[in-house]
């Protein structure tokens, strides 16, 4: 049976999509069967992927409003082991739909639970919002990947999503966890980032992953290349933070020179 991690934050600019994309290629390249869901309207993880976003083609907004089957929405991608259900268009009016169908909050748990044992990981990448469409991450999720910029004000709304955690945890997903707390776009060459890491760890404590992932200008130009940073740039910072991400979060080791025959691209 997967494991399914939603990440989120309502705050935009954290770094989410860019985490999303690029855990799921590592966890591929560990061999693992990887399904990444953009539930986000703006279909940044999609086209990540080197996909389109489109009103036409079969996307996560088929099977939340429409009740299409999950087998019909998943798409292959150009690497091995790493699957899509994409976003579309169409989302941008799902949250004023649900508002009025029945089990509004439940219906991505209700679509991953006909293929939860078809993948190892099922990672869903949330709008930068706390509406109904991040509402049904929540409940769908095993667990939270939170990403916080290193940036002023960086706790800034963050009491917010953990009070909508708490109340999903309590009247709808009692099962939902933090993963860990993700500390993006991180300038260490200045006073600023260390002062906001020493701030987030003080707050969150354990929960902060060691990784932290840098202010990297390769991270911000692969997505229009429609690749993941690995095979952007595969000797880059951001590459080889994302590459611990994904150890930390399998507690074990992967070689990055297994990329070259572990997850070939157009394989």
């Amino acid at each position: 049976m997967s494991k399914i991690i939603g990440i989120c934050n309502q705050k935009g600019g954290t770094g989410k999509t860019t985490t999303a994309v690029n855990l799921t290629t590592f966890l591929a390249l560990a061999g693992k069967k990887t399904l990444l869901v953009d539930v986000d309207p703006q279909g940044n993880a999609t086209s990540g992927l080197g996909k389109e976003v489109s009103s036409e083609l079969p996307s996560i907004y088929q099977g939340l409003i429409e009740k299409e089957p999950p087998q019909k929405l998943i798409v292959s991608t150009s690497w091995k082991n790493l699957f899509l259900i994409p976003s579309s268009i169409s989302l941008t009016g799902a949250e004023i739909e649900l508002v009025s169908l029945e089990e509004r909050e439940s219906r991505l748990r209700r679509l991953l639970e006909m293929i939860r044992y078809d993948f190892d990981y099922i990672i869903l990448d949330a709008p930068p919002s706390l509406g109904l469409l991040t509402v049904n991450v929540l409940v769908a999720a095993d667990s939270l990947i939170i990403p916080i910029q290193c940036e002023y004000y960086a706790l800034e709304g963050v009491s917010k999503l953990l009070n909508t955690i708490e109340l999903v945890k309590e009247r709808l997903n009692p099962r939902l966890e933090i993963e860990g707390v993700l500390l993006t776009m991180a300038d260490f060459r200045t006073r600023l980032a260390l002062q906001v890491i020493e701030e987030v760890k003080r707050f969150f404590k354990e929960k902060v992953f060691t990784t932290i992932i840098p202010r990297n200008v390769k991270l911000a130009e692969a997505p229009s290349f429609g690749k993941p940073i690995l095979f952007y740039d595969p000797s880059c910072v951001g590459t080889k933070a994302y590459l611990n991400l994904t150890q930390e979060i399998l507690k074990r080791k992967i070689d990055l020179d297994l990329c070259g025959s572990s997850l070939k691209e157009g394989g």
